[in-house]
């Protein structure tokens, strides 16, 4: 028996124009946060939404130079990226409760990468049962929350007085 899941508002990814460069590079240098879904600049990096998350609240932090390799990441910058990782987990926590976190890199895109040339740091925030049947029967994942409401429920622990 064919089980169907329907996701209309992937149909304007799938069909739309596809950006020629790297998505980070282009989005930061847009100014167009909101739009972008960018939650907060900071002098090195910044903390973006994953537009096709794996749960709600599923953040990125990203350097703002464009640099694939680890080991070739400026000490600062990831010194940074990591201050901001704690204040995103903060932040996700006070807001929504997750049980989890899981934090890491796909370095390449045997790795998993959808972003080879750009590393980016995942913040994924998980709950009990949120790998439930969907995910192992249907390898669909459900989102809870818009981006939106995520968006303006986080928005506010990152503001600068």
């Amino acid at each position: 028996m064919a089980k169907h899941i329907f996701a209309p508002w992937r149909g304007e990814f799938i069909r739309g124009p596809k950006p020629k460069g790297c998505i980070f590079c282009l989005m930061l240098a847009e100014k167009k946060d909101r739009a972008n879904l960018i939650l907060h600049r900071a002098e090195l990096s910044f903390i973006v939404f994953n537009r096709y998350p794996y749960t709600s609240g599923h953040l990125m932090i990203v350097p703002n130079r464009h640099i694939g390799n680890l080991e070739k990441l400026p000490e600062a910058t990831l010194n940074e990226m990591m201050a901001l990782s704690k204040l995103a987990v903060k932040a996700l926590r006070t807001e929504f409760t997750p049980r989890g976190f899981n934090v890491g890199m796909n370095l390449g895109r045997s790795a998993g990468a959808g972003v080879a040339g750009h590393l980016h740091l995942h913040i994924v925030p998980r709950w009990a049962g949120d790998s439930n049947f969907m995910a192992t029967t249907g390898d669909v994942r459900v989102i809870s929350f818009s981006l939106e409401d995520v968006y303006q429920a986080l928005h506010k622990h990152f503001r600068r007085p």
